[in-house]
């Protein structure tokens, strides 16, 4: 190794502590052994090096195979002075080092060469299309790694929406943010067919955490190298929330993995770590009484709802709901869409009007709301449980959303309510309960001949502090 190679190699070898560098050791040694190029040739020792083969076989099932070829094609994609370029098939340890060097420590122009090699094998411009089908490739890899190292947080492929298409979607956004150099914005077909030269993709890759952060959750849960070491970032540690609240009860939530991820990654920092289930129709009945029980006064909340026509849509508020004919909340709410496309919408600045909930009142709307105005809400939920509105023509006024839903006006067929952060310390301590705001349904309850404790209304918080179990 020449001086000049030699300097190089140890300014990215200096990049990581001991311990970290004796785990990359640890995993070379281990594919290099398992590739069987190591040895003595000619009488000479021959350098330890690592086949595409015997990748493969490491990370056959943690690591759909794409993914395994793309990571490949990134390590010989790395140029060692002295050595032509890219024309061996076997990766070496100074190619391996600087790889994860410049994927894991480096800034957007040390990873965009091996992000262009992931993206295609040829030099040169790549299209729309390969650039969506990589993107597809790391969002699908990052929940299938995440699941096999049960590393989901109690979340599972069963508890949520197929992530399938949660996977599409949230590639679709991720392109959105790609910006061509001529200043056009390319959709769909035209899209596909784009070419991008490497100053674009770095561009978005500088724009785009989710791409690095990514990448370093497959490199790290993939070759289960450097998982467990102090360098975690916190976006790694808070790509997920914790889940609670859904331990055995057999819901499907109308979240996808894909879209957890990138939902939380909108919501203010201190709250990222935990969401917990409030309310579910399915689980709790279609009562727009049973949905102001458990929501009232439990800290900052998601409302997600799908209508008949299997639009997924939702908020984020960020104050406890309480039951009032005010609008309430501040400017870190924000609408979302998560099927048929993801997308965030937040505060325009044009009105405070954030976030709404009114019940049994004659005099203002009852229901709950978010964005818009009285009778012209971005998301409505009437009282008359079941019905509600999205009206935006063209955006609505707060946060500059479309029309959310299929139908200006929909019906509602299942909704959640997700704490987020963790609950205060006030929630389900002597608070109002419905039955003290809503005089019409303690009445019905008295008819009833059930007591005023009505223990059904003031269900105990539900904890679950074992969701997370690996």
């Amino acid at each position: 190794m020449g001086n000049a190679e030699s300097n190089a190699y140890q300014n990215h070898l200096s990049r990581f502590l001991p311990e970290e560098q004796s785990d990359i050791d640890g995993v070379f040694d281990t594919l290099s052994g398992s590739s069987g190029s190591a040895g003595v040739k000619n009488g000479k020792a021959t350098k330890k090096t690592v086949t595409l083969a015997a990748l493969q076989a490491y990370m056959r099932e943690p690591l759909p195979e794409q993914m395994t070829t793309r990571l490949y094609n990134g390590m010989k994609s790395i140029d060692l002075p002295g050595k032509s370029s890219g024309l061996s098939e076997q990766i070496v340890k100074e190619q391996f080092v600087i790889f994860m060097s410049n994927l894991l420590k480096g800034n957007a122009d040390e990873k965009i060469t091996i992000i262009m090699r992931m993206i295609s094998k040829t030099q040169g411009p790549v299209k729309g299309k390969q650039i969506q089908e990589f993107t597809e490739d790391l969002i699908k890899s990052v929940v299938h790694v995440l699941n096999y190292r049960k590393e989901l947080k109690g979340w599972n492929l069963e508890n949520t929406r197929d992530s399938a298409s949660g996977v599409k979607a949230l590639a679709s956004q991720l392109l959105s943010e790609l910006k061509p150099a001529d200043g056009t914005k390319p959709v769909g077909p035209q899209l596909m067919e784009t070419n991008f030269d490497p100053g674009v993709i770095q561009d978005w890759v500088y724009r785009v955490p989710q791409i690095s952060i990514f990448l370093s959750v497959v490199i790290r849960q993939g070759l289960h190298v450097l998982h467990s070491l102090p360098d975690q970032t916190k976006d790694i540690v808070n790509l997920l929330p914790g889940c609670k609240g859904v331990k055995g009860r057999r819901l499907v939530s109308l979240f996808d993995i894909p879209s957890i991820m990138y939902l939380n990654s909108h919501l203010p920092a201190e709250l990222q770590h935990k969401w917990q289930l409030l309310f579910s129709s399915r689980l709790h009945g279609e009562s727009f009484s049973q949905l102001c029980a458990h929501i009232v006064n439990k800290g900052p909340c998601l409302v997600i709802l799908k209508d008949l026509d299997g639009y997924i849509f939702g908020g984020f508020a960020s104050h406890s709901w309480e039951v009032k004919p005010q609008f309430q909340g501040d400017n870190r709410c924000f609408l979302f869409s998560v099927f048929p496309s993801l997308a965030v919408y937040t505060y325009t600045g044009y009105n405070d009007h954030y976030m709404y909930l009114n019940h049994g009142q004659q005099t203002m709307p009852n229901g709950l709301g978010m964005g818009g105005q009285h009778e012209y809400f971005g998301l409505w939920i009437d009282s008359d449980y079941g019905k509600g509105h999205s009206k935006a023509k063209p955006r609505c006024t707060t946060y500059n959303s479309p029309q959310l839903s299929a139908k200006e006006d929909f019906t509602l067929d299942a909704m959640e309510v997700w704490a987020v952060g963790d609950l205060p310390e006030s929630a389900g301590k002597g608070k109002k309960s419905i039955l003290d705001v809503d005089p019409e349904a303690q009445a019905l309850l008295e008819m009833a001949g059930k007591s005023r404790l009505s223990e059904g209304l003031r269900e105990p918080i539900e904890e679950d502090e074992d969701d997370e179990d690996n």
